[in-house]
């Protein structure tokens, strides 16, 4: 299916789930997901949007440094993170709030980085999710190195479907224009390794618009690089997980990489140092705002009788309790001992950097004898 679609070159998107939230078909994806599955990613899309407007609160309050918002980019998220199973991994941007909730990442841990006390503290093996990236479209490229991993372990094209694995590389629109996202296109198809290249398209760079960036529709890039590429709805959050559940079992058969495009729009900030009303016009944001990715599917629940009030307002105080952790998990991170940083630089500390510790410690010890 994703041959022909990407045979066709069609620049219509992926669409299972109309802005009015009415079921529509596609010829060539589909989802088939029980009513308690519905609800399941409406409940994802709800807390993460709690997640992010909770830590936006908590950063105008001088609780974070920064945020990144995620704002209107739920769907896009949470139907790619529902799509991989256990034996996948996913290596993330900064802004994947939706993907770490769906991979078991705590709310709380994902405030560190932005508290500046820590790089990200979960566990990235037992969720199967990289630590946050700063460093634009870097991750794509460790994406590609643990991809090729996985295919000299033989754990790519054996039929098992409970060994195969994939990769999922999130990235924005203004990271397909950096040389390490081209590169690891290059190596990801010369490689065939089992990559899905997920471009969560925003339609803005900071404040470049995606026109300045790219003369074609961003999935067409793939085509140059010799891989399929799809365009998809980022706001239905069913053909999310109808076409990333596609591309990640071609990846896993040993059909090589995939890159889609989800075209959405970033309703909030870039982070919270940014203004984008001074390069955006408010009616743009208006107009997507009728494209709301919760609403969507809440209509869509409701009109076929799949979701009931009393199950709504569960979900409300679900979403009061994880601000309230939030706020207090924020609150009482502590600062780390300024010694740490030398703990985690190698598996085994070398002479040198005990050496450097040492003479760190010093160094601070001089200050307590002043006091």
């Amino acid at each position: 299916m994703l041959a022909r679609a990407y045979a066709q070159g069609s620049q219509d998107p992926v669409q299972l789930l109309t802005p009015e939230g009415e079921r529509v078909q596609h010829p060539d994806f589909d989802v088939d997901l029980t009513p308690a599955q519905l609800r399941g990613l409406y409940r994802d899309m709800v807390l993460t949007r709690r997640l992010d407007t909770e830590a936006t609160a908590l950063q105008r309050h001088g609780e974070l440094g920064l945020w990144a918002q995620s704002l209107g980019q739920e769907a896009a998220q949470v139907g790619a993170a529902r799509s991989v199973r256990s034996q996948d991994f996913v290596f993330p941007t900064y802004r994947e709030h939706g993907v770490a909730w769906c991979m078991g990442v705590d709310p709380v841990e994902l405030l560190g980085m932005f508290r500046g006390t820590d790089h990200g503290t979960w566990d990235t093996e037992a969720t199967r999710m990289g630590l946050y990236t700063i460093i634009i479209g870097a991750q794509t490229l460790h994406a590609v190195g643990y991809a090729m991993g996985l295919q000299r372990d033989g754990v790519v094209g054996t039929g098992d479907p409970d060994r195969d694995a994939a990769v999922v590389a999130h990235f924005g629109d203004g990271a397909s224009s950096q040389g390490d996202v081209n590169e690891a296109l290059v190596f990801a198809s010369s490689y065939q390794a089992p990559v899905v290249f997920l471009c969560t398209n925003n339609q803005w760079a900071i404040s470049e618009p995606t026109e300045r960036q790219s003369r074609v529709p961003l999935y067409q890039r793939a085509w140059g690089f010799g891989l399929p590429g799809i365009r998809v709805d980022g706001n239905d959050v069913l053909a999310m997980h109808a076409v990333t559940t596609a591309a990640l079992q071609r990846a896993r058969e040993g059909q090589g990489p995939v890159l889609i495009e989800a075209f959405t729009y970033r309703m909030g900030a870039h982070t919270t140092t940014d203004d984008p009303t001074r390069y955006r016009l408010s009616a743009d944001v208006e107009s997507w705002k009728l494209k709301d990715p919760i609403l969507r599917l809440e209509a869509y629940l409701r009109r076929n009788g799949l979701v009931e009030q009393a199950w709504l307002d569960e979900l409300a105080a679900e979403a009061d309790a994880l601000g309230e952790r939030m706020r207090e998990g924020c609150r009482t991170r502590t600062d780390p001992d300024p010694l740490s940083m030398f703990d985690h630089v190698y598996a085994e500390q070398t002479p040198e950097l005990a050496a450097q510790r040492d003479g760190y410690a010093a160094y601070l010890a001089g200050f307590e004898e002043d006091q």
